[in-house]
């Protein structure tokens, strides 16, 4: 699974290269450099902190970007995984109360035993077939 170290790889590269957060704060939280400015261009200073450059900022929201999409992926591969479990598990529990059904010899079983075997079979069926959907699904995910 490459996303483990994708997400590991972009937590860190994001670590490293992340420099003691600066505050988004209030006006007087804001150092203004006020002089050689006139009113109104004093009046469009945005309240974000004036000590980060624009370029900055932007690299900074690509990197969180990055990170977004491999936790996305991340994300959806652990549904992909838990909804796996939980299919074989359902079909593992069908299996069993089959296997107890088939284990009755023929000739004692009653109409219900003979029909709940039916059912359970055409269950598995659709269940092993859910299961295939999902894992083909999964690997066209994962392609992406």
């Amino acid at each position: 699974m490459h996303s483990g170290v994708e997400l590991k790889r972009a937590i860190s590269a994001s670590m490293e290269a992340e420099k003691p957060m600066r505050s988004y704060g209030a006006v007087e939280e804001t150092e203004w450099k006020a002089e050689g400015l006139g009113r109104n261009q004093l009046d469009i200073i945005s309240m974000a902190e004036t000590t980060m450059m624009p370029e900055e900022i932007e690299l900074e929201m690509a990197k969180i970007q990055r990170l977004r999409e491999v936790l996305v992926r991340r994300e959806s591969e652990l549904r992909f995984m838990m909804d796996d479990i939980q299919l074989c598990k359902d079909i593992m529990n069908l299996k069993q109360e089959l296997q107890n059904l088939v284990a009755i010899p023929e000739k004692e079983k009653t109409k219900m035993q003979k029909q709940r075997e039916d059912e359970l079979i055409q269950k598995i069926h659709k269940l092993v077939q859910k299961r295939d959907f999902l894992v083909d699904d999964a690997e066209v995910e994962r392609l992406r």
